[in-house]
């Protein structure tokens, strides 16, 4: 079959010169994907088997693993063609057997030939690149000539693009870079490396940057780009790839305009692992220019060991995915491998503070070690946010509270857009009876990140008695996110202050479910169901207790149950041990009304004078 110049679906593929394009703008695809891309579009509609295609690209005489290739090949075709395995536009998997391309498509003719895919796969046809050379040999000088042409029409087109293009992008989305390397366990390498471009977009430029929680919902989803941006709202999106080799990382990266669709810059990058820690900040400085919105810029960073850089990045992956004891680890492992690596410090700063205030951990040890990495952070470098952050929460999980706000501004200084400051002030004001402003510092932080945590404002809500409001906003986020188990955790302590216990547990039973503890939901349930609310607490307590017995367990949260059951003294004994080991959790003993029963009692007036609160009974 003859050669030809294809187009479908916008873009222009040349079989001749082995180049995919939209819009006048070529697009970069390795070699072995452009061989499939153009053996599939050049047999529209017609299954072209593995065993096709493994002898149309490698040949029989070479020995290499052409299921693993295949499968790569494909992942990057539907990447830069933004096509969906599951709903396909382009390239349609026939399972078990090969792919076939049903795009609709237009040709102008060439004359180069094809390998058919009817050969035999015993005989397998020449590959591509060798038909294709000889024409390609005999035509250099010809080509030669009209590269240059095309290139005086290139600059001019470029120069009338950078007069217009640049303007229009005020807002920026960088979407999750696609792991196409074949490995899920690499994902945390794509899934870094959006991360730190987001980070240095927002360092670099002057532009309104989407925060890494609106953009991760549309990870893997190769939904168009217009209706993303839409979604968005943004004028502009980032997106690309990460493909890991052995100690080599190759990356793709394309900026596109909106609502035009236009491809307005592209970039392949080859670097070592090593040498690719600077890269998303490459990539930012690069686009902030050719955007024209280059803020000042910081001073330049520090040599990162490339190891280092490899334990934090798994360190946030798995803290991103509420697997804060692993995440420890490596955030552990990022500082010993690097003792004056910034970012590490505050990750571990990240993983203490997590435990100290979930409650989920001794805060004897969790808070002295979230403040102390927070303070080396900082000291090693002033100019990062999240180090800020983690030392104002250090500083307020040990009641330090002025200082944690004068942290906590320090962080909102360096970085507006940054959601979690905002959050941290608004549990601060609870404690200091502050709600009014508590709820309008929530209300920043969930328009600046309406994802990072949803069920941050029932939160707040709950704490300032606004049960009805915090019961609304709670149900409003779950018609968003049905299967976000922590928006049922706060609907069931809303519906627990208030007194409606049904619905309480009905919240719960759907957590659990969520969570996979399908026998803890029947527990639940069945305990209720059987002993009313009484013998609900009942059996918290006595799993708690049991648990003690193996892991760490909070005296405030058994002080509450208790306070629950209206027991007086086992309340006040288990408040006063909570204090002995400063927990966290006692900064908002006044916003709970199961304490309010408490508030004439001297023990507990002084308790909370000792806590360095104001007093609000």
């Amino acid at each position: 079959m003859k050669a030809e110049t294809l187009q479908f679906g916008g873009f222009r593929l040349d079989c001749s010169n082995y180049e995919l394009s939209r819009r006048g703008h070529s697009l970069p695809l390795e070699r072995k994907p452009m061989e499939l891309l153009i053996l599939l579009a050049t047999h529209p509609g017609q299954l072209v088997t593995r065993s096709e295609i493994a002898a149309a690209l490698w040949g029989s005489d070479v020995f290499v693993d052409t299921h693993s290739g295949i499968n790569t090949a494909i992942r990057k075709i539907r990447h830069i063609l933004r096509d969906d395995s599951d709903e396909p536009r382009f390239i349609q998997t026939v399972l078990g057997r090969g792919y076939r391309f049903i795009g609709q498509i237009e040709t102008v003719p060439a004359s180069v030939e094809i390998p058919a895919v009817s050969a035999p796969v015993d005989s397998p046809p020449p590959s591509i690149t060798r038909l294709v050379a000889g024409h390609l040999r005999s035509r250099a000088l010809l080509l030669g000539l009209i590269v240059c042409a095309a290139a005086v029409a290139l600059l001019a087109a470029l120069h009338q693009r950078s007069i217009h293009s640049p303007t229009r992008i005020h807002s920026l989305a960088v979407l999750p870079l696609e792991n196409l390397s074949g490995d899920p366990q690499q994902d945390y390498l794509a899934d870094g490396m959006t991360d730190e471009l987001i980070t240095a977009l927002a360092r670099s430029s002057t532009l309104s940057i989407v925060p890494r929680s609106s953009v991760m919902q549309f990870k893997g989803a190769h939904r168009p780009p217009d209706e993303v941006a839409r979604a968005l709202h943004v004028d502009g999106l980032i997106e690309g790839s990460v493909t890991r080799s052995g100690d080599n990382a190759h990356v793709n990266a394309q900026l596109i305009g909106i609502p035009n669709d236009t491809l307005l810059w592209a970039q392949s990058y080859d670097r070592s692992v090593g040498d690719s820690v600077r890269l998303p900040s490459d990539i930012a400085l690069t686009v902030a220019r050719r955007l024209q919105s280059v803020a000042a810029q910081p001073a330049p960073p520090a040599v990162v060991n490339a190891a280092a850089h490899d334990a934090y990045l798994r360190g946030r992956y798995l803290w991103f995915n509420n697997k804060n004891e692993e995440a420890g680890k490596y955030f552990r492992k990022a500082t010993e491998l690097q003792p004056d690596y910034a970012p590490g410090w505050a990750g571990l700063a990240y993983y203490f503070g997590l435990g100290a205030v979930s409650g989920g951990q001794d805060p004897r040890i969790c808070v002295p070690g979230a403040k102390a990495a927070a303070l080396k952070a900082v000291q090693l470098d002033d100019s990062l946010p999240e180090a800020h952050l983690t030392l104002g929460g250090g500083y307020m999980f040990d009641w330090n509270l002025q200082g944690a706000q004068s942290e906590l501004d320090r962080a909102t200084q360096l970085n507006p857009s940054f959601a979690d400051p905002y959050h941290l002030r608004a549990k601060l004001d609870l404690a200091l009876n502050l709600n009014a402003k508590a709820i309008e510092e929530q209300r920043t932080a969930m328009e600046l990140d309406p994802f990072e945590q949803p069920w941050a404002m029932a939160s707040i809500l709950k704490s300032a008695r606004q049960y009805d409001a915090a019961i609304q906003d709670a149900q409003q986020r779950l018609e968003a996110l049905p299967n976000n188990d922590l928006l049922y955790k706060e609907l069931g302590e809303v519906y627990d202050r208030k007194g409606e216990y049904d619905k309480a547990v009905q919240a719960w039973e759907k957590m659990e479910l969520l969570e996979g503890h399908n026998s803890n939901a029947a527990t639940i349930r069945n305990t209720y169901q059987r002993g009313g609310w009484t013998a609900l607490i009942k059996s918290f307590i006595a799993d708690d207790e049991k648990q003690s017995a193996t892991a760490y367990v909070s005296p405030f949260d058994l002080a509450r149950y208790h306070a629950q059951l209206g027991e007086r003294e086992k309340a006040l004994s288990l408040l006063d041990e909570a204090y002995q080991q400063r927990s966290p959790q006692l900064l908002w003993i006044q916003t709970d009304p199961a304490f309010d029963f408490l508030h004439q009692d001297a023990r507990y007036r002084s308790l909370v004078r000792q806590i360095g609160l104001p007093p609000s009974y």
